[in-house]
């Protein structure tokens, strides 16, 4: 079983083994995968052989696709220990973000777009010695051929180590990357260097593969359709155009600064009558006829485009190359895009934003997986798996499995307490008290870290307001726009209290809510406060809309399936091995409703009670038997 696809480890578990081999039935009959892998199943040691197994077969290439740092590292370790047990020489490369791969100093600091024209500006006037280093009439220089061959014999590393390998020689990481994903059997990287179309081309091109000779595996895939969505979208705000009018008037360009002052007077004729926080619809032609009053829209374009070149020549970034940009994707589909403006406020002033937003991934995901030899889209949290086969186009012969949870039920207390409700028709300070008298009754008898999320910040902020002086503990709470580092820091505090128990207070979409492991002790008890359901905004309405039209299904597909996912997030924060014990609390009487009822996995183990009290300690007294 071992070799035969090629498994990273000693022993199989048995769910894991179900897993392994109908991703080897689907990639040698080149079908398509949706797996429902409850966290702890290995989900990337049961991919990565049975794929890599087939690639050397038929000569093809893996492309593992992530999000998550954390799960580029476990690939990589996973790659090596298959190298190690089975004694088989390939080649692998870790590949992120072109920007964050970038010897340039102060390239962080450019939005993404800005970057990539900075970085063909200055590539093409031979101003970046990195790239000069490496690339001659587009072959490797024979210093990035020594480093390259140096790499290879050192084996599969982390992204982190080939930069630091490619500064110390002052050749370009990017490129020695992708010199090294043309001769490597496995790639891995971010969901962008195959599903955002305007980085594929050159990716593909550069590492020379082609995607019918790619199996494509999808880490974290409940994440891929938001990704595209906002990859693919564009917005023009009123604070862009004001930057783009400062830095053409510093420069010179008063045409420029006239045109994108009659851009902003469109977007305030829109703004007309609208109160703060209203959106409405905006129609493309109409926005269209009205820029080509200022200039032909194309001309304009083009004035635009080569100004914000000229620009990024003396300053890396431009927003007047990010107006260019919107008004030339503004011309794009109407079939699976709302437009709409919308009006807030931004330090007293209004602040109007006009967006050309995806709603349907499969638009982009559609053709990607079609023309793939096979992909593989996994995660924990694929619930219903239907659903993600329709909304990234997945064909509907696509093999679908829903595997069970491989902890043992004893391990695990799941309970739903319908005792209290976030409903907007309900927020009043007699429920976020009692919201936080059980909350605090709850994490006072863990023995141990507790995290409680919430559906928004205000929410949290009202319940903490009774909740502090209940708790026993010491609380942390965590705060908007979290910075890596602040994020890292913030958790190193929250671990360090694992003996004596704190209690993290985060937000169901925050920084915590997924994507952060607290295995062990680390993490005893994860509340579930509310849904988080919020005012369904125009493009929410617009999104239901589309999808009742599409599938008959806009209120699931659009709404609620993507709320309570991120619910069955927070959740999965508990429990990250198979030795862990913990405590899960649903805590919202909307749980027991049918509507929302239909949403847990099929084998969720739920106890609904008002009696939590007394089933937490008795879950908690063998461990605490020990401890005393």
């Amino acid at each position: 079983m071992s070799s035969e696809f090629l498994f990273p480890h000693e022993k199989i578990r048995k769910i894991q083994d179900d897993l392994v081999k109908d991703i080897a039935d689907a990639v040698k009959n080149r079908k398509h995968m949706i797996a429902h892998a409850p966290t702890g199943l290995g989900k990337t040691a049961a991919v990565l052989g049975p794929s890599l197994k087939r690639a050397i077969d038929e000569n093809l290439s893996v492309l593992f696709l992530t999000s998550r740092h954390t799960q580029h590292m476990i690939a990589v370790e996973t790659l090596k220990e298959i190298r190690n047990r089975h004694n088989i020489d390939f080649n692998a490369v870790d590949i992120i973000g072109k920007k964050w791969m970038c010897a340039m100093p102060g390239v962080e600091l450019l939005y993404s777009s800005d970057f990539s024209e900075y970085c063909k500006a200055v590539r093409e006037d031979g101003k970046c010695e990195f790239y000069i280093n490496t690339k001659n009439n587009s072959k490797a220089t024979v210093q990035a051929r020594k480093i390259l061959d140096d790499i290879k014999k050192m084996g599969c590393m982390h992204t982190e180590k080939l930069i630091e390998l490619a500064k110390q020689e002052k050749v370009c990481p990017y490129e020695v990357a992708s010199m090294l994903a043309s001769e490597s059997k496995v790639v891995i990287a971010d969901y962008s260097y195959v599903f955002n179309p305007g980085i594929s081309e050159t990716f593909f091109a550069k590492a020379k593969k082609e995607l019918d000779r790619c199996i494509v595996i999808i880490d974290e895939g409940h994440n891929l359709p938001n990704r595209i969505r906002d990859s693919a979208t564009e917005k023009l705000s009123s604070f862009t155009i004001k930057k783009a009018m400062k830095e053409a008037k510093k420069h010179g360009y008063d045409e420029i600064v006239s045109a994108l002052s009659q851009i902003q007077d469109i977007l305030n004729d829109y703004s007309k009558g609208m109160k703060s926080y209203s959106e409405r619809l905006v129609n493309k032609d109409d926005f269209m006829k009205k820029i080509a009053g200022i200039k032909d829209y194309d001309e304009l374009i083009a004035d635009l485009e080569f100004t914000g070149d000229a620009i990024r020549e003396e300053q890396k970034k431009s927003s007047v190359g990010a107006v260019s940009r919107f008004l030339d994707k503004w011309r794009g589909y109407d079939d699976g895009f709302a437009r709409i403006f919308s009006v807030r406020e931004f330090k007293m002033q209004p602040f109007l934003t006009l967006s050309y937003r995806c709603l349907d991934p499969s638009v982009v995901s559609k053709e990607i997986i079609s023309g793939s030899y096979s992909t593989i889209l996994m995660s924990g949290t694929l619930n219903p798996t239907e659903m993600y086969r329709d909304l990234l186009g997945f064909p509907k012969d696509t093999v679908e499995r829903s595997y069970e949870s491989p902890f043992k039920e004893e391990n695990k207390l799941t309970l739903v307490v319908p005792e209290t409700t976030t409903k907007f028709s309900m927020r009043h300070d007699e429920q976020f008290m009692r919201i936080a008298e059980i909350c605090a009754d709850i994490v006072n008898m863990v023995p141990g870290n507790s995290a409680i999320f919430f559906p928004s910040y205000a929410i949290r902020d009202r319940v903490y307001a009774y909740l502090d002086s209940r708790c026993k503990k010491t609380t942390m709470l965590e705060h908007q726009r979290l910075t890596k580092e602040e994020k890292a820091e913030v958790l190193e505090k929250f671990k360090s209290y694992s003996k004596s128990g704190a209690v993290l207070l985060g937000v169901a979409t925050g920084s915590f809510g997924e994507g952060i492991d607290l295995p062990g002790d680390l993490l005893k008890c994860v509340v579930v406060v509310g849904l988080p359901l919020q005012q369904p905004d125009l493009e929410t309405k617009e999104l239901i809309t589309y999808y009742d039209k599409k599938f008959g299904k806009g209120w699931d597909y659009g709404y609620i399936f993507p709320a309570f996912n991120k619910c069955l997030q927070n959740a999965g924060r508990c429990i990250r091995s198979e030795t862990d014990r913990g405590v899960v609390i649903f805590l919202d009487q909307r749980y027991i409703w049918p509507m929302y009822k239909r949403c847990f996995p099929e084998d969720s183990d739920i106890k609904v009670t008002t009696h939590y009290k007394e089933m937490i300690d008795e879950f908690f007294e063998p461990m605490q038997r020990k401890l005393g």
